[in-house]
């Protein structure tokens, strides 16, 4: 026991420090600016921190290609499908097409004796529908449903204590002696939901799936997901290829479903690789259900800076995963399709709320590094500060006084993003994903403000994203959207006084003439293809129905 006790501590000082290492020796070749070489008149330089970069790139999408190599040979193990599973659907104020859409994919599921429960959030007249919905597509003579005037943590107006002990078994019966259960409870926001149906399935199933209301399921989702926890009793949840249903409603959503794919398929299957997933998401993922009973009241009271916790609860499920040192898994082979933010402003409001969640995850992620492998604590360093080198990279170069610098700076964030999207192009095998290129403008302009607004207000809580029913906009998220376009507005200003106080050399003309043309011509072309392949291709796949039609 002391000898265990040894190895754990000088596990978790070897990881310390490397990841102390790591970031130290980031920081000063970031700092030290060493270059490998440089062109006359500085016009351009390519130097260690650059180096830095690209490696992390290459080596991500090298273990990415492994994992998925992994996921073609896994078709030939055989498996029983014998094990009890549980879908538990999440539903607040819910758009009744895409409702419609997950309960009808949820009956072609091919796992055999699936148990499905859906939790309402929300128990007024205005959610009914949602019941009825679900009762129509179930099967009136199959489902079970009970509205509860309360939840698990608060009772109901005039509940009194027998009554509040009664409704609690009766919940709790309906979810063991039906197959198909709704239940409508007192508001109190995903987390809830989502701990009533763990709650009331206690440990009467093998694996619990969870799904949100606006999730299409592939039919084979659970049974892939099924496979991955059977292979590896050490593999505690697994997480699938989240696609997007409506992502040729808006430009938005389009590049939404690109970097979903970059996202999943390159980013977390290199993490999958190593078991170390951190984030098995919503709409897809599936758990041992021994595992969920053993911190679901630790993860349902989560706390932050004395506040309850109510938004990341995916990402925190999956850190309590990793925290009790079972592995996390990604399989491309289960897929679903997922509703996004159509309109700019509910992106970046749900963007802000991940951001909260995945800052405040971080902290708790890095108190279990030592319990896997050192990628998980090299990969929470690079992308945990890469934000901040790259907005001190922007402030720097907007402020040194040379236009060159700010067009050098827009045109290598475009041929960054040019080379991952053309190799991802060549990964998935269609060139749709070169527009994944236009992500970093959204990247630039949008998501690197929100991050730093997120972690200034990470205690405030709430869904983040309103109801699909009824869609509320929320102009918050402008806020740093607008000071972080005056920083760099007013260093472009100053650049220009201080460029025309001084001679102007015929050769620097001449190379920003070059970079301009270049820059603009990329965006020209980029903008028709868009126009013309997404714009017109888009519109006859939705008059098709191409969103009953998941990607391969």
């Amino acid at each position: 026991m002391s000898c265990q006790r040894v190895l754990t501590y000088l596990r978790i000082f070897g990881t310390t420090m490397f990841g102390v290492s790591l970031l130290v020796g980031i920081s000063t070749a970031y700092i030290m600016g060493y270059q490998f070489f440089t062109t006359a008149r500085n016009h351009l330089s390519f130097g260690l921190y650059g180096a830095i970069l690209v490696v992390h790139l290459i080596i991500q999408s090298l273990f990415a290609l492994l994992e998925h190599r992994n996921m073609r040979r896994s078709l030939e193990t055989p498996i029983k499908l014998n094990k009890s599973l549980a879908l538990c659907i999440a539903a607040y104020q819910e758009d009744p097409n895409y409702l419609r859409k997950c309960l009808v994919s949820v009956k072609r599921l091919t796992y055999p004796g699936i148990k499905v429960i859906m939790v309402i959030d929300g128990n007024n007249d205005d959610d009914l529908y949602m019941m009825e919905i679900f009762k129509e597509i179930m099967g009136w003579d199959k489902v079970a449903t009970y509205v509860w005037r309360s939840n698990y943590h608060n009772r109901g107006p005039e509940e009194t204590d027998e009554s509040y002990t009664e409704s609690l078994q009766h919940v709790s019966k309906l979810v063991l002696n039906n197959k198909c259960v709704c239940i409508m409870q007192k508001w109190g926001g995903k987390r809830e939901v989502m701990y009533t149906a763990f709650k009331a399935l206690g440990r009467s199933v093998d694996y619990v799936q969870v799904c949100d209301s606006d999730t299409m399921l592939d039919p084979a989702s659970s049974v892939e997901m099924v496979k991955v926890l059977e292979e590896d009793p050490m593999v505690g949840g697994v997480g699938g290829d989240v696609q997007i249903l409506n992502k040729y409603e808006s430009w938005i959503s389009f590049l939404s479903s690109v970097r979903y794919w970059m996202a999943f398929n390159i980013e977390r299957a290199c993490q999958s690789y190593f078991g170390c997933v951190q984030c098995i998401s919503g709409p897809l993922g599936m758990y041992r259900n021994s595992l969920l009973h053993e911190f679901v009241e630790d993860w349902y009271n989560q706390t932050f800076m004395g506040s309850h916790c109510s938004f990341g609860d995916d990402r925190h499920l999956t850190n309590r995963v990793l925290s009790l040192g079972y592995a996390t898994k990604y399989t491309a082979r289960s897929k679903c399709l997922t509703e996004t933010p159509i309109t700019y402003l509910r992106w970046l409001n749900q963007q802000t709320r991940w951001s909260k969640s995945y800052f405040r995850e971080w902290l708790y992620n890095s108190m279990w590094f030592h319990k896997h492998h050192l990628w998980m604590t090299y990969e929470a360093v690079i992308t945990g500060f890469f934000p901040f080198f790259l907005i001190a990279t922007a402030i720097q170069l907007f402020y040194q006084g040379r236009l060159w610098n700010i067009l050098l700076f827009l045109l290598i964030v475009q041929a960054v993003a040019l080379i991952k999207s053309s190799f991802a192009s060549c990964l998935r095998g269609n060139i749709v994903m070169v527009f994944m290129s236009f992500y970093s403008v959204l990247y630039m302009s949008s998501l690197l403000p929100a991050k730093m607004f997120a972690i200034a207000t990470i205690n405030k809580s709430g869904w983040g994203t309103s109801g699909r029913k009824t869609i509320v906009v929320n102009f918050i998220g402008l806020i740093p959207i607008s000071v972080w376009f005056t920083i760099l507005f007013i260093g472009i200003i100053y650049t220009v006084i201080l460029q025309t106080r001084k001679p102007f050399p015929e050769s620097e003309k001449i190379v920003l003439v070059i970079g301009a043309v270049v820059y603009a011509s990329y965006w020209v072309m980029l903008v028709t293809l868009y126009a013309v392949l997404i714009n017109k291709c888009g519109k006859r796949k939705k008059e098709t129905h191409y969103d009953m039609v998941l990607d391969v």
